[in-house]
């Protein structure tokens, strides 16, 4: 083989395994042919469904746990109980609030605002009387999260009191607040579940703020619990308030920061 072979040496395919294109590629006149990705993909998928095997148990509690004890390793379900048992201990020395603390406009900065430094804290302006409909519903929900959240602090307080001439219209309003910031806002339960509103449309909310982690397992309890409705609530819940969030950044800075 001549090595001065001109580089205009015609070629059909330069991939194809062909004795010609091994004799061009000695030469270098083509490039080696690169390699089959096909080995890199069936390891990546062996690896993937490998890690799937071993995280089979991420997100169960203990109950679901012990109900597998005749299907997996005792060792490796123990494992897994050790790791929920530290995590709820960890959500227990988080959990030091608990019930609605009532809050005056005097005590606002130092029980919202500063408190804010260290947790979530969503507050609730009901309205004057506190006696419209949607004020009483969200009372029932904020009381709900309360006992379960106990690591959001929850607060109520009359929106008239809070700010001076404040419409009932606007009742109830909602304000969260993290590191002395209202990270968001709600005015009315139309930004909500309407009439409807429940505990899973506020808690939607905050996960999709990061106040509640996915996959905490208070979450999936309280899924179990009532027969798996919640899941589909809370996910299209978390959809809305996104969309929600998303218009409340188009239409500007909020007159509440």
């Amino acid at each position: 083989m001549d090595m001065n072979m001109p580089v205009n040496v015609p070629v059909d395919d330069p991939n194809a395994d062909t004795e010609w294109n091994d004799i061009l590629r000695r030469h270098k006149i083509i490039p080696e042919k690169p390699p089959s990705p096909t080995p890199l993909i069936e390891e990546a998928l062996t690896q993937a469904r490998q890690l799937a095997h071993e995280n089979r148990l991420e997100g169960k509690d203990l109950e679901e746990l012990d109900e597998l004890e005749d299907d997996e390793d005792e060792a490796f379900l123990d494992s897994y109980r050790q790791k929920r048992m530290q995590e709820l201990k960890v959500l227990e020395r988080k959990s030091v609030y608990g019930r609605v603390f009532p809050v005056q406009k005097v005590e606002y900065s130092r029980e919202v605002t500063e408190e804010s430094s260290t947790a979530w804290v969503c507050v609730l302006l009901t309205s004057s009387s506190g006696m419209n409909v949607e004020s009483q519903r969200l009372v029932e929900v904020w009381r709900e999260l309360a006992a379960t959240w106990g690591d959001v602090k929850f607060c109520q307080m009359r929106a008239d009191l809070c700010i001076e001439g404040y419409p009932d219209r606007n009742t109830p309003t909602v304000l969260m607040y993290k590191a002395g910031e209202i990270r968001r806002q709600i005015v009315t339960l139309k930004e909500l579940g309407g009439d409807g509103t429940n505990v899973g449309d506020v808690e939607a909310v905050l996960v999709g703020l990061g106040a509640i982690k996915h996959g905490d397992p208070r979450l999936a309890k309280k899924e179990r619990d009532s027969g798996g409705d919640r899941k589909g609530k809370v996910g299209g819940s978390i959809r809305q308030s996104e969309r929600r969030k998303e218009a409340d950044d188009e239409d500007g800075d909020s007159d509440w920061e």
